[in-house]
Protein backbone atom coordinates (compact mmCIF):
# COMPACT_ATOMS: atom_id res chain seq x y z
CA UNK A 1 0.00 0.00 0.00
CA UNK A 2 1.36 3.76 -1.34
CA UNK A 3 1.58 6.12 1.83
CA UNK A 4 -0.20 8.87 0.66
CA UNK A 5 0.79 12.18 1.99
CA UNK A 6 -1.41 14.66 0.06
CA UNK A 7 -4.81 15.04 -1.35
CA UNK A 8 -4.74 16.87 -4.72
CA UNK A 9 -7.65 19.24 -6.35
CA UNK A 10 -7.10 19.33 -10.02
CA UNK A 11 -9.11 21.17 -12.94
CA UNK A 12 -9.56 19.70 -16.06
CA UNK A 13 -8.95 23.17 -17.92
CA UNK A 14 -11.58 22.14 -20.19
CA UNK A 15 -14.76 22.99 -21.40
CA UNK A 16 -17.44 21.55 -18.82
CA UNK A 17 -19.21 19.48 -21.48
CA UNK A 18 -16.01 17.30 -21.27
CA UNK A 19 -17.06 13.92 -20.11
CA UNK A 20 -14.40 11.92 -17.40
CA UNK A 21 -13.96 9.55 -20.34
CA UNK A 22 -12.26 12.06 -22.52
CA UNK A 23 -10.48 13.66 -19.58
CA UNK A 24 -8.96 9.86 -19.46
CA UNK A 25 -8.66 9.68 -22.94
CA UNK A 26 -6.49 12.70 -23.75
CA UNK A 27 -4.22 11.46 -20.67
CA UNK A 28 -3.93 8.25 -22.96
CA UNK A 29 -3.61 9.09 -26.24
CA UNK A 30 -3.04 12.52 -26.98
CA UNK A 31 -0.44 12.97 -23.81
CA UNK A 32 1.13 9.15 -24.27
CA UNK A 33 0.62 8.60 -20.56
CA UNK A 34 0.57 5.35 -19.00
CA UNK A 35 -1.85 6.25 -16.38
CA UNK A 36 -4.30 9.31 -16.41
CA UNK A 37 -3.55 12.47 -13.93
CA UNK A 38 -6.46 11.93 -11.83
CA UNK A 39 -8.13 8.91 -9.68
CA UNK A 40 -10.89 10.59 -9.38
CA UNK A 41 -13.14 13.06 -11.80
CA UNK A 42 -15.98 14.93 -10.68
CA UNK A 43 -18.45 15.77 -13.58
CA UNK A 44 -20.56 19.03 -13.57
CA UNK A 45 -23.82 16.70 -12.53
CA UNK A 46 -21.48 15.87 -9.55
CA UNK A 47 -20.90 12.11 -10.51
CA UNK A 48 -17.69 10.85 -9.37
CA UNK A 49 -15.83 8.77 -12.00
CA UNK A 50 -12.87 6.95 -10.82
CA UNK A 51 -10.10 7.09 -13.33
CA UNK A 52 -7.61 5.03 -11.26
CA UNK A 53 -7.10 2.77 -8.16
CA UNK A 54 -5.57 4.58 -5.34
CA UNK A 55 -3.54 2.10 -5.20
CA UNK A 56 -1.63 3.06 -8.66
CA UNK A 57 0.14 6.54 -9.40
CA UNK A 58 -1.38 9.00 -11.41
CA UNK A 59 0.29 11.72 -13.49
CA UNK A 60 -1.25 14.42 -11.59
CA UNK A 61 1.50 16.79 -10.26
CA UNK A 62 4.97 16.13 -11.05
CA UNK A 63 7.47 15.28 -8.33
CA UNK A 64 4.65 14.38 -6.09
CA UNK A 65 2.47 11.86 -7.76
CA UNK A 66 3.99 8.25 -5.65
CA UNK A 67 2.64 10.03 -2.54
CA UNK A 68 -0.73 11.42 -3.34
CA UNK A 69 -4.45 11.01 -4.33
CA UNK A 70 -5.46 13.66 -7.28
CA UNK A 71 -8.95 14.76 -7.52
CA UNK A 72 -9.95 16.69 -10.43
CA UNK A 73 -13.58 18.31 -11.49
CA UNK A 74 -14.31 18.96 -15.34
CA UNK A 75 -13.95 22.68 -16.16
CA UNK A 76 -12.21 25.94 -14.55
CA UNK A 77 -11.65 27.86 -17.48
CA UNK A 78 -14.06 30.22 -19.53
CA UNK A 79 -14.75 30.48 -22.68
CA UNK A 80 -11.58 32.64 -23.41
CA UNK A 81 -9.84 29.45 -21.87
CA UNK A 82 -8.84 32.14 -18.68
CA UNK A 83 -9.01 30.35 -15.11
CA UNK A 84 -12.37 30.64 -13.33
CA UNK A 85 -14.09 28.59 -10.67
CA UNK A 86 -16.91 27.19 -12.30
CA UNK A 87 -17.48 24.64 -10.41
CA UNK A 88 -20.98 23.59 -10.42
CA UNK A 89 -23.23 22.90 -7.02
CA UNK A 90 -23.24 19.73 -7.58
CA UNK A 91 -19.25 19.42 -7.82
CA UNK A 92 -19.05 21.26 -4.71
CA UNK A 93 -21.24 18.79 -2.70
CA UNK A 94 -19.21 15.73 -4.44
CA UNK A 95 -15.77 17.44 -4.09
CA UNK A 96 -16.79 17.46 0.42
CA UNK A 97 -18.27 13.58 -0.25
CA UNK A 98 -15.27 11.98 -1.93
CA UNK A 99 -12.78 14.56 -0.16
CA UNK A 100 -14.62 13.33 3.53
CA UNK A 101 -14.65 9.52 1.94
CA UNK A 102 -10.75 9.90 1.65
CA UNK A 103 -10.29 11.57 4.70
CA UNK A 104 -11.02 8.79 6.42
CA UNK A 105 -8.32 6.84 4.39
CA UNK A 106 -5.68 9.13 4.83
CA UNK A 107 -6.57 11.08 8.34
CA UNK A 108 -2.86 12.71 7.75
CA UNK A 109 -2.72 13.59 4.52
CA UNK A 110 -2.84 17.44 2.94
CA UNK A 111 -5.48 18.61 1.28
CA UNK A 112 -4.44 20.93 -1.18
CA UNK A 113 -4.25 22.45 -4.84
CA UNK A 114 -2.69 21.30 -7.80
CA UNK A 115 -1.07 25.25 -7.87
CA UNK A 116 0.24 24.90 -3.78
CA UNK A 117 2.08 21.32 -4.23
CA UNK A 118 3.73 22.89 -7.50
CA UNK A 119 4.53 26.83 -7.11
CA UNK A 120 7.27 27.80 -4.62
CA UNK A 121 6.92 30.41 -1.80
CA UNK A 122 9.44 32.46 -3.25
CA UNK A 123 9.49 35.17 -0.63
CA UNK A 124 9.01 32.84 2.12
CA UNK A 125 5.74 34.20 4.06
CA UNK A 126 4.91 30.82 4.49
CA UNK A 127 2.52 31.17 1.72
CA UNK A 128 2.04 30.55 -2.23
CA UNK A 129 0.97 34.51 -3.57
CA UNK A 130 -1.22 34.53 -6.41
CA UNK A 131 2.13 35.90 -8.17
CA UNK A 132 3.74 32.48 -6.74
CA UNK A 133 2.03 29.90 -8.59
CA UNK A 134 3.12 28.81 -11.73
CA UNK A 135 -0.49 27.85 -12.60
CA UNK A 136 -4.07 28.06 -11.10
CA UNK A 137 -4.81 25.26 -10.83
CA UNK A 138 -7.86 23.95 -9.52
CA UNK A 139 -8.84 27.69 -10.06
CA UNK A 140 -10.01 28.24 -6.68
CA UNK A 141 -8.13 28.58 -2.67
CA UNK A 142 -8.35 24.56 -1.62
CA UNK A 143 -6.46 24.83 1.70
CA UNK A 144 -8.71 27.37 3.20
CA UNK A 145 -11.53 25.75 1.24
CA UNK A 146 -11.52 21.94 2.71
CA UNK A 147 -9.32 23.22 5.92
CA UNK A 148 -11.95 21.48 8.14
CA UNK A 149 -12.11 18.31 6.81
Amino acid sequence: MRQINNIVLHCTAGPQTQTAAQVVSYHRHVLGWKAPGYHYIVEPDGHVTCALPESQVANGAKGHNSDSIHISYIGGVDAKGKGIDNRTQAQKEALVRILRELRTRYPRARILGHRDIASKDTNGNGIIDPWERVKECPCFDAIPEYRNI
